[in-house]
């Protein structure tokens, strides 16, 4: 589990597109913490801050401790809207967390021994299917990544969920079937790239001005008729 974030906050009254707006111009961000049984609290955080911790890419898996006029709230941020052109946060959604708490989080997926899978020894190619693995975990245990295992895999195996070491209290949410995360395929040869240049070619042989020719020879034959 990821060091905690520590961030500071002060409560909000006002809501909406307006409020949002004159809270920006202030280089504040609105927030929302709801859960745990408790009354929501609308909240504004430091601009920098939150863009800064959101564009680490580790915020989704980290708890946080925001300190809210003198009282400490841990949660868990579950949603970030961010604009579309600067990806500046623009409101986030937090989670109240407990002990008790367990939530389904997207893992990063680490491969390990990638020395010992002949393929890849071999100047095979890792074709990654699946990126993260969504775990149900405890909100304070969540792992940073899950660790997957290529050793002894060939050319044209797939390397599959059970090749991955589950962190301790954490199960895959998807749990009716072993599915593939990354497979294992050789690399190309020679022979096979010339026939893809040669396939770009034949698409070219005939000029752009024969081309143009043909066009308006048929364009001339339907005016005659």
């Amino acid at each position: 589990m990821s060091t905690k974030i520590q961030m500071t906050a002060q409560t909000r009254e006002g809501t909406g597109k307006g409020t949002a707006r004159a809270l920006r111009r202030e280089a504040k961000i609105p927030a929302v913490i709801y859960g745990n049984n408790q009354t929501p609290v609308s909240i504004t955080l430091d601009e920098k801050e939150i863009t800064l911790e959101y564009h680490k890419g580790h915020l989704f898996t980290t708890l946080v401790d925001i300190a809210i006029d003198g009282k400490k709230e841990l949660v868990l941020a579950r949603d970030v809207q961010t604009h579309v052109v600067t990806d500046d946060v623009l409101h986030v959604d937090f989670l109240r967390v407990s002990p008790k708490t367990k939530i389904a989080v997207d893992i990063p997926v680490h491969f390990i021994n990638h020395e010992k899978s002949p393929a890849l020894e071999s100047n095979g190619i890792l074709n990654t299917v699946r990126h993260e693995v969504e775990l149900y975990c405890k909100a304070t245990n969540i792992p940073e990544y899950i660790e997957v295992d290529l050793s002894d895999k060939d050319f044209g195996d797939s390397v599959r969920l059970s090749d991955a070491t589950m962190p301790e209290g954490a199960t895959p949410v998807i749990d009716d079937r072993d599915f593939t995360i990354a497979t294992i395929v050789e690399p190309k040869k020679a022979d096979d790239l010339d026939e893809e240049e040669g396939e770009d070619v034949a698409a070219d042989e005939v000029p752009a001005s024969e081309q143009e020719g043909d066009a308006e020879g048929k364009e001339e034959t339907k005016s005659e008729e």
